[in-house]
């Protein structure tokens, strides 16, 4: 199965998860104080490991295997995972003995909601493991990459999600606290996603392996390159986790459940952001390393010219159903058992305010990038902090007007400011010259995308979609017809109007 394939599959399996949960618990104190929690572990996550690691690791990790050989790369991959390994376990130590405080800084909010401070508290320590298991997964994930191996890394958040069905399904009714049952899915998930990779890294001898001496695998001349990159890439992902921390914070004291209804929106736009951004952007990031330790400008130029052609053709028509048919995509995946009508009418708001938004939101993960593979982490920082101020003054603005909406509206322009700061910032360097053609491929968009937002909007008003609760099948079908309907519309204009498509199949190749 392809990269996207795999992704696809991973955001399916993640949708069936999320609506099992809405089923059982639905957007309540129960799902407020556990996503606060197992944002918690995520947030470090992406500040420490995932995010900044693989920025720095991957084009170092590239330079190596190109230059200097296996042995010498095997060596990098040791000491950085034992290095990796231990900084995590000493932060998840401090994490566990520490909860109470850092979801008063997270969500002080949940103070005044019921039980649900405790609840997060507990579920705090009971997730924070999952930052050394995840960020190892991380390290396997990027030497995969790096080794033209895409599938197994794409492949591997399946299980996280299937051990939150599994929780959700046979484990939480039997627990006096059933919401429990999906804090130990997550070490579960963590551990699983790590193991499924080490036959694939076996394979190509580059089993990681953590040994007892810290200090001696930090003096690692590459470990030591990987960590002066790390500092700032830390502080340009620390920016956009900062800006989250202060939205959940926010939406903690908007009241019981918008933390549930923005993060129920997170999962729907998450499906094309990941299988568009996160896939592309995954591929981009070794093959722009290799074509920049090449010094091959006229390769990285086009490599990034494709990448944004097609993110264009398939984000845009993602943001316009975001928008446009945020409540009929919520009531269909999420409207049953104890997620009530109200419910879908408010992740429905969010969700519409992220398709603002959307097509920012994949940008970055195609942009950034440029900017990683040439081992440039300080201009993204820069864009980072003006892009933070910003959509904190559109939350001033917007959450007394939309509420929870309004956060997630902030987050999409912010995104949208951040992207067009990338692009000018490539542009003008020249790591980025735009090929022939991009006036009459804009053209084509457009036109093909107001016809497709005309028609979504009679189909969405045509049906009372929170009615058919009573009649989830014939909802499932209808929406389904609607989402083929859709398809055969938006390429089929693309089509009449001329639109090329081999110049897409060739550089897929």
């Amino acid at each position: 199965m392809t990269v996207s394939g795999f992704t696809l599959l991973s955001r399916v399996t993640g949708l069936a998860r999320e609506t099992l949960i809405a089923r059982a618990f639905g957007a309540s104190q129960y799902t407020d104080a556990f996503y606060v929690a197992f944002r918690i572990p995520n947030l470090l996550r992406r500040i420490s490991a995932e995010g900044a690691f693989s920025q720095a690791f991957v084009p170092i990790l590239a330079e190596f295997k190109n230059q200097q050989g296996h042995d010498a790369t095997k060596a990098l991959v040791d000491a950085t995972s034992t290095v990796l390994a231990w900084v995590l376990a000493i932060m998840s130590l401090f994490g566990v003995a520490l909860a109470s405080w850092v979801v008063l800084v997270v969500a002080s909010g949940l103070r005044t909601d019921g039980n649900a401070f405790p609840l997060a508290v507990t579920m705090t320590r009971i997730m924070f493991p999952y930052i050394v298991f995840i960020s190892l997964t991380s390290l396997a994930s990027s030497v995969l990459n790096t080794y033209k191996h895409f599938s197994m890394p794409a492949f591997a958040p399946v299980l996280l999600n299937l051990s939150f069905i599994f929780a959700a399904v046979f484990i939480a009714p039997h627990l006096r606290t059933p919401i429990y049952a999906l804090a130990w899915a997550v070490i579960a998930g963590g551990v699983l996603q790590f193991i499924v990779q080490l036959p694939v890294l076996k394979k190509i001898d580059m089993s990681p392996r953590i040994g007892l001496n810290p200090l001696r695998a930090l003096a690692h001349r590459g470990v030591k390159r990987v960590l002066s990159k790390m500092v700032p890439a830390m502080f340009a992902v620390s920016v956009a986790q900062i800006s989250l921390i202060i939205n959940t914070n926010i939406a903690s004291h908007i009241g019981t459940g918008a933390v549930s209804w923005i993060n129920y929106a997170d999962r729907l736009m998450e499906f094309p952001t990941a299988l568009l951004g996160v896939a592309l952007g995954t591929i981009l990031l070794p093959s722009l390393s290799k074509a920049h330790v090449d010094a091959d400008t006229h390769e990285y130029s086009s490599l990034l010219d494709w990448g944004l052609r097609v993110t264009f053709l398939l984000a845009a028509p993602s943001a316009i159903a975001l928008f446009f048919f945020a409540e009929p995509l919520t009531a269909t995946l999420f409207h049953y058992g104890k997620f009530d009508g109200h419910a879908v009418v408010m992740v429905g708001r969010a969700l519409a305010a992220y398709g603002v938004g959307l097509v920012g939101l994949i940008l970055i993960k195609i942009l950034a990038p440029g900017f990683y593979a040439k081992q440039d982490i300080k201009t993204p920082v820069k864009i980072g902090v003006g892009v933070l101020i910003f959509t904190q003054v559109c939350n001033y603005f917007f959450v007394p007007i939309f509420a929870h909406a309004g956060l997630t509206l902030s987050v999409g322009l912010g995104a949208c400011m951040n992207a067009l700061l990338l692009f000018i910032g490539l542009r003008r360097r020249g790591i980025y010259t735009p090929s022939a053609g991009w006036m009459r491929f804009f053209v084509q968009l457009l036109g093909a995308c107001l016809v497709l937002a005309g028609v979504m909007r009679w189909l969405a008003t045509s049906f009372d979609w929170i009615g058919m609760h009573a009649q989830p099948l014939t909802r499932i079908v209808l929406l389904g017809a609607c989402l083929v309907l859709f398809a055969a519309l938006y390429f089929g204009m693309l089509w009449l109007m001329g639109f090329k498509y081999a110049y897409f199949k060739r550089r897929v190749k």
